[in-house]
């Protein structure tokens, strides 16, 4: 019975957990700042990596208005999950982590980095150190030649989990705001560690650019 109710689970949960991302979506009023970064490699037809924390995973698919994406997802029964939501949404995966199935999946992402696709990074999954970056986004920033945009979402209200990653469920009714910072591009001869640290950086101003929005409507972020 187990393999049946594992498959009844992998086929309807999904599909529960897409109609809830949109309900809650919808719910929420959203401010977007800084598309203009992303969408002047969009507008001329080229692709970017975005990167932002793990905790703010669940409702980023909706936060994501370009052409079409391939999101790095944990190997595990829980990524299996996330994947299947994901393409209800229309947005592929590419299946591995730091900790299983790793350089399968970077050789994969360094494919599909020659076709038109974005690459989507959470650079402190899937188990952390929370908010570092790793270094799997520096490498194929590196490889790639592909520019890294910051992606962040904040909210007014929410949950946080008692998980490594303190894991955001925002609460309905509330504000949100979804975030770009500026491009970054691996220059010719910089070493992978300075690389990191500017990225380092760059996510943390970005955050810090999100949760400024919010306070200019009185309120702060969970």
């Amino acid at each position: 019975m187990k393999p049946a109710l594992d498959g009844l689970l992998l086929n309807v949960a999904p599909r529960l957990a897409a109609v809830v991302i949109r309900l809650l979506r919808r719910s929420l009023r959203i401010d977007f700042v800084g598309e203009e970064h992303p969408r002047a490699y969009w507008d001329k037809g080229e692709a970017v990596i975005l990167a932002f924390w793990h905790d703010q995973l669940l409702l980023m698919v909706e936060g994501y208005r370009g052409p079409g994406a391939r999101i790095l997802i944990s190997a595990s029964k829980d990524g299996e999950l996330i994947a299947r939501t994901m393409e209800q949404f229309g947005q592929g995966a590419v299946r591995g982590s730091s900790n299983r199935g790793g350089r399968q999946a970077f050789r994969e992402l360094v494919e599909l980095a020659r076709q038109p696709f974005d690459l989507v990074f959470t650079p402190d999954g899937p188990k952390g150190p929370r908010h570092q970056v790793k270094e799997g986004v520096v490498q194929l920033a590196r490889i790639s030649g592909r520019p890294v945009v910051p992606m962040a979402f904040v909210a007014s209200s929410g949950h946080r989990f008692a998980s490594w990653d303190r894991f955001l469920l925002p609460y309905p009714f509330g504000r949100g705001v979804f975030a770009f910072g500026p491009a970054l591009l691996f220059e010719k001869g910089e070493e992978p560690e300075a690389f990191r640290l500017r990225l380092q950086a760059a996510l943390e101003d970005n955050h810090r650019r999100a949760r400024a929005r919010l306070e200019e409507y009185g309120v702060s972020a969970v």
